[in-house]
């Protein structure tokens, strides 16, 4: 008998008939029935954290202390590691803590704040990534006219609409959320998640389920066909510059963009767009982590150890830091 099975039944045994239970906390399975892999997890866990919040904080520091990345490709990037230091943040230090318990538990309420957190800032980066692309065709399909389309208004107001559109959806979300639970508060995760919360509910869900695969299509399905249109048109205007070295450049700029596309975009597609079991399985945990959890990690690896910029703003920031 798994360990899974163990909390399900002495959880049966305490609260008795599921339908006179309110459920006031969720057990957290993570991978506990795997003993090796909850010890691989924990320390990498522990790795991609202290990477993303350090690397992603660093990010930020230099943007807003160099001036000549007072642009707005890095505005919009420094935007993105605000948001991958949060999202990380959210569910990464309570996920170690629970490697050390046999029945890692969250409250109901904390389990919704956690989950709806987590949806709010997923949402922003999927339109977040497409504004970036958006940003990368006019820097180098109209490089004269750039700073005049990407103007200071202009890029506050695509935020802001990254901001509205999140919080409109995540509204929508917390007035669709099943109200009841017949008793089972076992997750099998390790962190709460918006499909693994709707599989315990024993309301009809049929419309909070319809409505994460139209939100699905609309802020993570149509985002991602923008971009692929976007750098479709990009690859056709590198083609025609003349120059190999302008080539690389714009092939090096755009290519670290497409790499975190690719894992956040295709890990989140396979989630809540493939049809799913009735349980949750060690796919879904691993697939959570990659667009959840590994592409806040590699964002300001690849930015940084791919940008000249980057480089020369670290050594004139600190430089200047250890002179004064």
């Amino acid at each position: 008998m798994t360990v899974f099975q163990n909390l399900r039944n002495k959880a049966e045994s305490v609260m008795g008939s599921p339908n006179e239970t309110i459920v006031t906390e969720f057990i957290l399975i993570g991978f506990s029935e795997h003993p090796r892999a909850q010890t691989v997890f924990f320390w990498f866990i522990l790795m991609v954290y202290l990477i993303s919040f350090f690397g992603n904080g660093l990010m930020i520091i230099l943007i807003i202390g160099d001036s000549h990345l007072h642009s707005p490709m890095y505005f919009f990037l420094c935007i993105l590691s605000f948001i991958d230091i949060v999202i990380s943040s959210n569910v990464l230090p309570e996920s170690l803590v629970n490697c050390f318990f046999f029945r890692p538990t969250i409250s109901f309420f904390g389990c919704l704040i956690q989950m709806y957190v987590g949806l709010l800032l997923v949402v922003m980066e999927c339109v977040l990534l497409a504004v970036m692309a958006y940003d990368r065709f006019a820097a180098i399909c109209r490089p004269l006219h750039y700073m005049q389309i990407m103007s200071w208004r202009f890029c506050t107001g695509l935020v802001s609409l990254c901001i509205v559109l999140a919080l409109l959806n995540t509204v929508i979300n917390i007035l669709l959320r099943p109200t009841d639970f017949c008793g089972e508060n076992i997750i099998n995760h390790f962190a709460c998640e918006l499909q693994s919360f709707l599989k315990l509910a024993c309301s009809d869900t049929r419309l909070s389920e319809l409505y994460v695969q139209l939100s699905t299509l609309v802020l993570v399905v149509s985002p991602f066909g923008f971009i692929v249109v976007t750098y479709g048109r990009i690859g056709l205007a590198v083609l025609r510059i003349r120059s190999t070295q302008g080539r690389k450049k714009a092939f090096s700029t755009c290519s670290s963009h497409l790499t975190v596309v690719s894992v956040f975009y295709g890990t989140i597609i396979i989630m809540y767009l493939m049809p799913q079991p009735k349980s949750s399985s060690d796919k879904d945990k691993v697939v959570s982590l990659l667009y959840g959890v590994l592409t806040s990690m590699l964002n300001p690896l690849i930015y940084s150890l791919r940008n000249k910029d980057v480089k020369g703003a670290f050594w004139r920031v600190f430089s200047k830091k250890m002179s004064e």
